[in-house]
């Protein structure tokens, strides 16, 4: 999938099979046997092409990945739990980048205002954010939520 997804377009066995070569001996049959195994499993579509096939991803690798983490958060227990967990594994570069997600969300569907906001939505905030006052990882972090 990494090959399909990197070239953005749809792909031979053959282009697969010549570009993991470069990397180590594989047969023909097993790239073959392994797009036709994804293809089953509905992750890549298929259109033939002479006597050959063309594989596409039907998503995209960020797409796969949400829907992953969607699933582990959507199996656990305590999913507000697992969610601070997991924030807590962050680095600061990651935690930055779900920031920016999280405000391009709420720019698309930005929910009760602030100040509406009910104690669990702003537990929330503050899981994704760090505490309003500003002992967050990034300097003058507190006073740059307090402007939103």
């Amino acid at each position: 999938m990494t090959r399909v997804w990197e070239w953005n377009r749809p792909v031979t066995v053959r282009e697969v099979l010549e570009d993991l070569q470069k990397e180590r001996s594989i047969a023909y049959t097993t790239v073959m046997t392994v797009l036709d195994n994804l293809h089953q499993k509905g992750w890549v579509r298929r259109e033939a092409e002479g006597r050959a096939y063309r594989y596409e991803a039907v998503s995209t690798r960020a797409a796969y990945s949400a829907a992953l983490m969607n699933e582990a958060w959507s199996a656990s227990d305590n999913p507000a739990a697992a969610l601070v967990a997991f924030f807590g594994m962050m680095s600061p570069e990651q935690r930055h980048a779900l920031r920016d997600a999280v405000r391009m969300v709420q720019v698309d569907d930005p929910g009760p205002a602030e100040e509406e906001q009910t104690p669990a939505r702003e537990e929330q905030s503050q899981a994704v954010d760090g505490p309003a006052s500003g002992d967050g990882d990034e300097p003058g972090a507190g006073a740059e939520r307090k402007g939103r």
